[in-house]
C-alpha cells in the first residue's frame, strides 16, 4: 500500500464509520474496485482507531462525566439513578457481545468474511432491516429513557457487525428504533457504545501493522489521522441530518450498492476474493 492509497482509505473509512452504510465493506469495496490489494482486517480495525478518537474528541463531555459518575456510584448509592452512571453500565455490558464473538471468530473474521459476495449480501439485508425498524419504531425516546434493556439489545445488535457489511453503526442505530429510540438518541447511543469494542479491536490488530506484506507503519498512521479529520465532520453532520430526516437515503445507497456489487461479481468485473 502506498500513501496515496492509504490517504484514500483514510478518508473513505472517516466518511463511512459513523454512517449506516458500514465502513469495513467500504475498505474492502473501494481497493477492488481500484484493482489493490485488500488492506485486511487489521489495518481496517487499527484505522477505526482514527475515528474513535473522533468520538473521544466530540463527546469528550460526556464520556467524563460518565466515567467519572460510573466511579463515584459505585460507593454512593445516590449517584446511581443518575443517566450517567447507568450509561457506564450499560456502555460495559453492551461490550461483552462483541468482545467474546469477535474472539472467538477472530480467524473467521480476518478471512473469510471478507467475502465480497457476502459483504454484498449484507449490505442488502441490513439495509432492509433499517427500513423496517424505520417503519416499525415509534421514535419518542430520549436518551434519559434508555434502559438496560435496551442497552442490552443494541450490545448483541453490536456483535452482529462482527460480519463486514453490516455495519456497526447501522446495527446499533437499528436496534435503537426497534426499541423506540429518537433517530439522534440512537445514534449518540451507538457512538458511544462503539468505543470500548474499537479500542479493543483496534488494540489487538496494532501488533501486525508493518508485518511483512501488510501496510507499512506510516501508511496506516496517515489513514488514521485522515480517518479523524473526516470522522469528526461525519460525526457532526449526521447527527444534526437525523434530527431532521430519516434514515432512508441510507437504505437506500445500501441497497443499491450491494445490488451494484453482485452485478459486478456476476459478471466477473471484480472477484469476491
Amino acid at each position: 500500500m502506498n500513501l496515496f492509497q492509504a490517504a484514500v482509505l483514510g478518508v473513505v473509512q472517516g466518511l463511512t464509520e459513523f454512517l449506516p452504510v458500514s465502513s469495513t465493506a467500504h475498505l474492502r469495496i473501494v481497493p477492488a474496485l481500484a484493482g489493490w490489494a485488500d488492506p485486511g482486517a487489521a489495518f481496517t480495525a487499527v484505522v477505526q482507531l482514527g475515528t474513535m478518537v473522533a468520538i473521544l474528541v466530540y463527546f469528550w463531555r460526556e464520556i467524563v462525566h460518565i466515567t467519572v459518575a460510573w466511579f463515584r456510584g459505585l460507593g454512593d448509592k445516590s449517584i446511581r439513578p443518575t443517566l450517567e452512571y447507568r450509561m457506564g453500565w450499560y456502555v460495559i455490558f453492551a461490550t461483552i457481545p462483541i468482545s467474546v464473538l469477535g474472539l472467538a471468530f477472530s480467524h473467521q473474521i480476518e478471512n473469510g468474511a471478507r467475502n465480497l459476495w457476502l459483504i454484498a449480501s449484507a449490505l442488502i439485508v441490513l439495509g432492509l432491516v433499517l427500513l423496517l425498524a424505520e417503519r416499525l419504531g415509534t421514535h419518542k425516546r430520549d436518551e434519559e429513557e434508555i434502559t438496560l434493556r435496551d442497552g442490552l439489545v443494541v450490545g448483541l445488535a453490536q456483535a452482529a457487525a462482527l460480519v463486514p457489511g453490516v455495519s456497526r453503526s447501522g446495527a446499533t442505530i437499528t436496534a435503537g428504533l426497534f426499541v423506540g429510540l429518537k433517530r439522534e438518541a440512537a445514534a449518540r447511543f451507538s457512538f458511544l457504545l462503539s468505543i470500548p469494542a474499537v479500542v479493543l479491536s483496534g488494540l489487538y490488530e496494532l501488533r501486525k501493522v508493518g508485518e511483512p506484506g501488510g501496510p507499512s507503519a506510516g501508511a496506516t498512521v496517515l489513514a488514521a489521522v485522515l480517518a479523524f479529520v473526516v470522522g469528526l465532520a461525519s460525526i457532526h453532520w449526521l447527527l444534526r441530518y437525523l434530527t431532521r430526516h430519516s434514515t432512508g437515503i441510507f437504505v437506500g445507497y445500501r441497497v443499491l450498492l450491494g445490488a451494484v456489487l453482485i452485478g459486478l461479481l456476476t459478471t466477473g468485473t471484480v472477484l469476491a476474493t
